[in-house]
Order: structure tokens, then sequence, then C-alpha cells
């Protein structure tokens, strides 16, 4: 796994990135046969939500907020702003 921007920030993505991987690991396989029908997918998605959320929730948010008081330290904070008003991401791209 890599490094974070910040070195301080580091340990904490690291425990973020082995509680993500836990937990997609146990989101992938089942998704597959909870695709089966809309309904089932909703419901186990909602659910693996929450999981998630429980699980890792914490942990992100902690990462998050040392990535972003980073990121002020450094003075990028403008300009992560900055490109955020111009290429606003309101929906993922589409694919080819």
């Amino acid at each position: 796994m890599a490094e974070s921007l910040a070195p301080e920030c580091t340990p904490l993505k690291k425990e973020y990135d082995s509680c993500f991987n836990a937990w997609f690991e146990g989101y992938l396989e089942p998704a597959v046969s909870a695709s089966s029908s809309p309904q089932k997918y909703s419901e186990y998605s909602q659910r693996k939500a929450e999981e998630f959320e429980q699980k890792c929730g914490k942990i992100w948010k902690d990462y998050q907020g040392c990535v972003y008081k980073a990121l002020k330290e450094k003075g990028l904070d403008t300009m992560v702003q900055q490109s955020r008003e111009e290429n606003p991401l309101s929906q993922p791209p589409s694919l080819p």
C-alpha cells in the first residue's frame, strides 16, 4: 500500500486500507448473486453500506481529516477547491 500525502497520515491510511479491503472482499462475491433482482441488490447494498460505516467509517473520517489538515498546511486546499469549482465531478464519468 502506498504512503499518504502526509507522513503523519500514513498510519491512518494503512488502517483504513486494511479495513476497506477486508470489507470489500466480503462485498464482491455476494454482490454478484444479489444482482439477480434489483430489490435484492438494493437491500444488499444498503446493508453493506451500513456495515462499511460501522466498521470503517470512523477510520475514514479520521484519515480524511488528517489529509485535509495536511492540504491546508501545505497551502494546497485552495488549489483543490479551485479545481473542484472548475471541473465539478457531479456524476461518474461515462465508460467508453
